[in-house]
């Protein structure tokens, strides 16, 4: 609104409103009235009479041939200021005595000229005046050289007079008003005689019997041509002629800009209002057009002139506001929206969060999501994610179900006690396989639940839910609730990951070395890396409080590095003083199929100088069984550099022999749960035993860990186990502790 006044009050919309102005005069183009006719001076007279100025004999013949013919008024657009031949003034101001005062003759203001300021007025020579009417024919342009207004009247030698045009129109003012000529009528059809032939005579009289005639010049090499809106340049004396037109349709009122504004503060409610796309497009289309048809009606029916250019630029500033809203309304209606299914997100539950509160958040996790989602296709799995919603949302009785991550639900319910209801319910419908592109697909689901605590942000809520069941997927468990007690766990391991990487350059990393007899020598022959965080503040840190948290945020692999390379180290020092050790580090499932770790690892290696015999990587048998054929490629690479590999904690999972068949294994490590107390349990021993065998006709050495007992080591031997591994033997050590272990012979029975 302040911007619409700025623009009215200071004008600066002049171009627009010229614009549209000649728009106006485009559509409202009309014939002239036909009582105004011109008699030209044009070329051919120019060339018949042949001098210039024309004695004014001839005006005088014109004057008495028109008087003649009943013209209503004869009206002179030529200079008759100066003094001619004596005998031609009187002529002429005689045939104007005849006319009886229905001659005008021009008066008109110029520039002083001869190097002097101001104005100098210009009146005929008085001999003539005595029986003429003077009027102005003072032309004006534009500063862009354009004539678009005509005086009422003027001032000249002291005295008020009307326009040309004003009078013969008959229409009175004031002096020093004007009026905005009307270019919608169209200059060509204003009728036009040769000043040549009405002088001579050859003319129908009856023509002109009542009509009004403006005289002046239309030829080109008089000079007296404007430029004018529309029409390119026209003679002073046709603009004249469509001033006096333009008075007689009325004079036009200049009605400013304040009306159309407030017109236009109308027609912006309904672009406000506008409740859809295609409804803001027209309400955006038909309040300008109503506003200029409105301001052209008022031109052509009461001859009103509006300014439009401020009540445009606030409609022009509404519909803008109105499009940017609505684009942001929809850019946040899309940035609520998943972009794979439509679902609503996470944005959008926060959203519904801050609208109210709720007793807490349930989240429900996909299990084995990156299977289904290779197996089905991005088209498929969203289909299947939209089928899962379905039944979460009917289960729960319509709640609003939003898709927060790729493979996690989230929804709210109103009170505790319909979270077991709810997750039974679900459970239960979640037995039926999802049918999706023709096939039924089994999803399983973990949830977590946590609640919605006031003056606690809605989106910590989320987060916990879908941790809690995250950990219940991690737990086997169908469910699992957030506890407040956890927030600690959540902050230490924020805080460790963040001093992780520091940790390393400050040496707080240590690795120790549980070593591994040799059941045949009775002497150590190999060690596992084991790593440990002597943290600055904390103390020693067991690796279950930072191992998991650095293979969730893709830290595993430099932690990794790290070991390797201090195990290098370890063994090239153990073998310059003569011991000949092989190291075991143990290797990340996500590490399996790392190129950029392979990729490190080997230039490690190469650039220690360690023979890679020396070195053995353990992997657990569940991170081998998670992708068989993918775990068995990754360990190949390692074997292509030289290293060994080991499968640690064997029979915690579901492989069989035959399977490791398939694995390009040198070592087999028993679970420390089967060998603790084999010699005690028929059971564990039959087990451990046959596994030894079955191990050996595969061509694999056997580790068996967790060894506390003198009588299991013996039970060990005795049935060819390779390497023994735990406490009785020694716990992790420092480098620096295990060189005197390694001079040491072990016993090997009781």
């Amino acid at each position: 609104m302040l911007l619409a006044i700025a623009i009215g009050a200071s004008g600066s919309g002049a171009g627009v409103d010229r614009a549209l102005r000649g728009l106006d005069f485009a559509l409202r183009m009309h014939p002239a009235s036909g009582q105004l006719h011109i008699v030209e001076i044009d070329a051919r007279s120019i060339a018949a009479i042949d001098r210039w100025p024309w004695p004014r004999s001839n005006y005088a013949q014109i004057v008495d041939r028109l008087r003649e013919a009943g013209a209503a008024s004869i009206a002179f657009d030529v200079d008759l200021s100066a003094r001619s031949a004596p005998e031609e003034d009187v002529a002429l101001a005689r045939a104007l005595q005849r006319a009886g005062g229905k001659v005008i003759l021009p008066t008109f203001g110029q520039a002083a000229g001869g190097g002097k300021d101001g104005w100098t007025d210009s009146l005929p020579i008085p001999v003539l005046r005595a029986h003429a009417n003077l009027a102005a024919v003072n032309i004006r342009a534009d500063f862009d050289g354009q004539v678009r207004r005509a005086p009422v009247g003027i001032v000249t030698e002291g005295v008020p007079r009307p326009s040309v045009a004003a009078m013969v129109a008959g229409v009175q003012g004031t002096a020093g008003g004007d009026f905005e000529i009307d270019y919608a009528i169209d200059p060509d059809t204003i009728p036009r005689h040769s000043f040549l032939e009405i002088r001579d005579g050859r003319f129908d009289p009856t023509v002109f019997a009542g009509k009004d005639v403006l005289i002046g010049a239309t030829a080109v090499e008089l000079g007296d041509r404007y430029a004018v809106p529309g029409h390119g340049v026209l003679p002073g004396v046709v603009i004249q002629a469509l001033a006096a037109e333009t008075l007689a349709q009325g004079l036009p009122v200049d009605a400013g800009w304040v009306l159309p504004l407030l017109l236009a503060l109308l027609l912006a409610w309904p672009i406000l209002i506008a409740s859809s796309r295609a409804g803001l497009l027209a309400a955006s289309v038909a309040a300008p057009l109503s506003l200029f048809t409105a301001a052209v009606a008022a031109d052509a029916v009461v001859h009103w002139l509006f300014l439009l250019s401020p009540a445009l630029s606030c409609l022009a500033l509404v519909t803008t506001t109105a499009f940017a809203m609505r684009w942001l309304d929809a850019a946040r209606r899309k940035r609520a929206l998943d972009s794979q299914t439509g679902l609503p997100n996470r944005v959008a539950l926060r959203q519904a969060m801050r609208r109210d509160h709720a007793a807490g958040v349930v989240a429900a996790r996909i299990a084995e999501f990156e299977k289904l989602a290779a197996g089905l296709g991005e088209t498929a799995t969203a289909e299947l994610i939209r089928r899962v919603r379905d039944r979460v949302a009917l289960a729960c009785g319509g709640v609003a179900v939003f898709r927060i991550e790729d493979r996690v639900f989230a929804w709210r319910i109103a009170n505790d006690d319909a979270l077991d209801p709810q997750l039974i319910s679900l459970r239960a419908l979640m037995l039926s396989p999802v049918e999706v592109a023709g096939r039924r697909v089994d999803v399983s689901l973990a949830f977590g639940y946590a609640v919605e605590r006031v003056g606690e942000g809605g989106e910590r809520a989320v987060a916990q839910a879908a941790l809690a069941a995250a950990r219940a997927l991690a737990e086997g468990r169908a469910w699992h609730v957030h506890q407040l007690e956890e927030e600690d766990t959540v902050d230490r391991e924020l805080s460790l990951l963040g001093e992780l990487d520091e940790a390393l350059g400050k040496g707080e990393i240590q690795v120790l070395y549980q070593p591994k007899l040799d059941l045949k020598t009775g002497h150590i022959s190999s060690v596992e890396a084991l790593v440990r965080w002597n943290h600055g503040t904390r103390g020693f840190l067991r690796p279950d409080l930072f191992i998991p948290l650095a293979e969730r945020n893709d830290r595993i692999a430099g932690l990794t590095l790290h070991v390797v390379g201090q195990t290098i180290t370890d063994l090239l020092n153990w073998q310059s003083s003569g011991r000949q050790l092989t190291g075991a580090v143990n290797i990340s499932a996500k590490l399996l199929n790392s190129a950029p770790f392979i990729a490190d690892l080997r230039e490690v290696v190469e650039n220690s100088g360690i023979s890679p015999a020396l070195l053995t990587f353990e992997v657990t048998e569940s991170a081998a069984m998670g992708d068989p054929a993918g775990a068995s490629a990754a360990l190949q690479s390692f074997r292509n550099l030289g290293i060994g590999i080991s499968m640690d904690d064997y029979g915690t999972g579901q492989s069989t022999l035959s399977y490791l068949k398939q694995l390009p294994l040198n070592e087999l490590k028993i679970d420390r749960s089967f060998v603790q107390f084999a010699h005690q349990n028929r059971g564990d021993g039959a087990l451990v035993r046959s596994t030894i065998d079955l191990a050996h006709e595969l061509g694999l050495k056997v580790v068996a860990e967790g060894v506390e007992e003198q009588a299991c080591l013996d039970f060990l031997r005795a049935i060819g186990c390779d390497l023994a591994q735990g406490y009785l033997i020694s716990k992790p050590v420092s480098a620096m502790e295990l060189q005197p272990l390694l001079g040491r012979t072990y016993p090997l029975a009781a």
